[in-house]
């Protein structure tokens, strides 16, 4: 019932559309670039998470302080927020009424109706799962590997870079690619800050709104694909699963 309950719907958008207007769907320079865009900002986003977000991962799997729990609260806020308010939330950052936003503003950076706001946007709402999934496995590994690396005179970065790195990569892979999938799916919180340029969901409303379901399906069936593609890498390179196989 689960699968049936999960499956159904997509079965029936992958097929409704023949392959003719799969075909010419792909063939519109448009789609191509609200599909290539998407990929592109949601795989930024995830650069800039592994970036920011793994030294964050590992304050928190390996450090006890006060204040943690509500510290990894915060971080997990993105997933309950309703993302139309993340959108409102950016742009009054992004705002000339707010400092932040002038100061943007005065070195050239524009948020509203830029890929640099999508990029924002898309990091914000894939940035937690990527710290948890990385926290998840970096807190895997033994501590006491981590001490004989610092008993044998390693520093404190050398014993990450050198032993639990390694150990993590595919951890760290994982979140990247969580926080993509998470990015691509976005719509709600791009849609105000910038509709245009078009991501792929913001143009499959579109074309849904103004021509129906007809034109809309197909660009949605490629985008069926391209998450499928992410999610197919993920469970390949999942940890757990590598090891009960």
């Amino acid at each position: 019932m689960v699968v049936g309950f999960i499956v159904l719907p997509l079965v029936e958008m992958v097929l409704a559309p023949s392959v003719e207007d799969l075909g010419k769907s792909l063939a519109d320079s448009d789609v191509r670039r609200s599909i290539w865009l998407s990929v592109y900002t949601s795989g930024t986003a995830a650069l800039i998470s592994f970036v920011f977000g793994t030294p964050f991962a590992y304050l928190l799997a390996r450090h006890d302080f006060k204040g943690k729990r509500f510290l990894e609260s915060i971080v997990d806020l993105p997933i309950m927020i309703p993302h139309p308010v993340i959108g409102i939330a950016i742009l009054s950052l992004a705002g000339r009424q707010h400092w932040i936003g002038r100061l943007a503003a005065d070195l050239g950076v524009r948020v509203m109706g830029s890929v640099t706001g999508i990029i924002i946007v898309l990091t914000f709402v894939g940035l937690p799962f990527y710290i948890n999934t990385v926290k998840n496995g970096i807190e895997a590994i033994p501590r006491r590997l981590e001490n004989v690396s610092r008993s044998l005179g390693a520093t404190a970065f050398g014993t990450f870079w050198r032993v639990t790195f390694p150990l993590a990569w595919r951890s760290v892979i994982v979140g990247m690619i969580l926080c993509t999938a998470r990015a691509v799916s976005e719509f709600g919180a791009v849609v105000i800050v910038a509709y245009h340029p078009m991501i792929a969901p913001v143009m499959i409303y579109e074309r849904f709104t103004a021509y129906g379901l007809r034109y809309s399906q197909p660009v949605a069936v490629w985008l069926i694909f391209v998450c499928l593609v992410l999610f197919l890498l993920l469970r390949w390179l999942n940890p757990a699963g590598r090891a009960r196989t």
